[in-house]
């Protein structure tokens, strides 16, 4: 079955008057391939001119809210967990972790807007804001900048792009069809790669871009970077040091296993996040991949897909459910991603991806159905085109 229509206002962007929502999860109706009948000119055209304005008050209205919520749990974390029965005690850290492992996701989102230049209307600030959010949660602050940046410039190809991306079936190590195959193991795959799939791709690429040397975001002689960006991944490195000094500070005082409960836990959830985000965004039965015979950017970036995180949308900035345009248009600040979206739409008409899937069953689905991914044939011949899609089949 596929929606078309209009819903509650808590279905945001994709819900209204769209031309392609997948609900089932057997028929496939994939993404067109052909080179798209518009421009990015005239998908710009289509977007209200106010929603590239970026407010800096507005802006930071929103990361002041955040860390103003960080701060009430991380305080009742502090100073009420530990007055109630023990009986409940549990309960309330799960919740805690939850909580507060959601609302340092939506600072991720907020330090990754500055590093698309969409906080405001300076750049020396967009950094110095997006370098502080980051590094408190151990992210290279530029290192990842300038990585995302070239994901963004070679979405959907084979050999560029910089994240997910997916091998082809004649290179899936032999024990994919025993992992995959089966439940148990799908499941174990899918734990790792929640707790420490981001931790494991800053530090070693892992389901990165394929590179001739080893690769790392915390490596300025990373074949990742440019000479001139190394500096820069310097200065990312020294502040997540020197925040990790502040958590060892914290530890000295405190305890480890304090540290652990208020702040270790909560991250792991928060990298759970946004691995869950990504992987969806990027991750789906129905999107094709180029090589580097059939890609061009624009194909490239339509290759992304919306998703429907209910109350989750607002708490993650919209970045669930507005990818598509933050794909065309990475400078739009999120309060500004919905309105733009829903004016694309009839532009974009089958080329706009959204699927209203469950999210424990999207990710359930696609870690079974996209597992590698193999080349379209063509209809004349026996040639083959540069369009690969996911399958599962071993």
């Amino acid at each position: 079955m596929y929606f078309s229509g209009n819903t509650t206002a808590s279905d945001s962007v994709a819900r209204e008057s769209c031309t392609w929502v997948r609900t089932d999860y057997k028929k496939i109706n994939k993404s067109p391939t052909e080179r798209p009948p518009f421009t990015l000119s005239q998908i710009k055209k289509s977007i209200p001119p106010h929603c590239f304005n970026r407010s800096l008050l507005r802006s930071l209205s929103y990361v002041i809210q955040d860390l103003l919520i960080c701060s009430i749990l991380f305080y009742l974390a502090l100073t009420w967990i530990h007055t109630i029965p023990v009986a409940f005690r549990y309960v309330i850290w799960v919740v805690y972790w939850a909580a507060q492992g959601s609302m340092l996701a939506g600072i991720w989102i907020l330090g990754h807007e500055c590093g698309h230049h969409a906080l405001s209307n300076y750049s020396l600030l967009d950094d110095l804001v997006g370098l502080t959010l980051h590094s408190t949660l151990l992210v290279p602050y530029f290192s990842f900048k300038y990585s995302h940046r070239r994901h963004h410039s070679n979405t959907g190809s084979l050999e560029h792009d910089e994240v997910y991306v997916p091998k082809k079936k004649c290179h899936i190590p032999w024990y994919y069809k025993y992992i995959y195959n089966n439940p148990v193991g799908r499941l174990l795959s899918l734990t790792i790669q929640l707790m420490l799939g981001w931790t494991l791709y800053l530090a070693f690429n892992v389901s990165g871009r394929q590179y001739p040397c080893f690769a790392s975001h915390y490596d300025p002689y990373s074949p990742i970077y440019t000479k001139r960006e190394r500096a820069y991944i310097f200065i990312s490195d020294a502040c997540v040091i020197a925040f990790v000094f502040v958590l060892y500070c914290l530890a000295s005082l405190f305890g480890f296993w304090w540290l652990v409960l208020v702040y270790g836990v909560p991250l792991l959830v928060e990298n759970g996040c946004i691995v869950c985000l990504s992987y969806l965004q990027h991750t789906h039965p129905d999107l094709p991949h180029y090589d580097s015979t059939e890609w061009d950017w624009l194909r490239g970036a339509l290759s992304t897909v919306d998703r429907d995180y209910r109350f989750f949308n607002k708490l993650f900035h919209n970045s669930t459910d507005t990818h598509v345009v933050h794909h065309l248009f990475p400078t739009i600040p999120h309060y500004h991603a919905v309105e733009a979206t829903k004016a694309i739409k009839p532009i974009l008409g089958e080329y706009y991806r959204f699927d209203g899937t469950p999210v424990i069953r999207a990710i359930w689905r696609e870690a079974k159905e996209c597992v590698y991914v193999e080349q379209e044939g063509c209809i004349d011949g026996n040639k083959t085109r540069g369009i690969f899609w996911y399958n599962n089949k071993f």
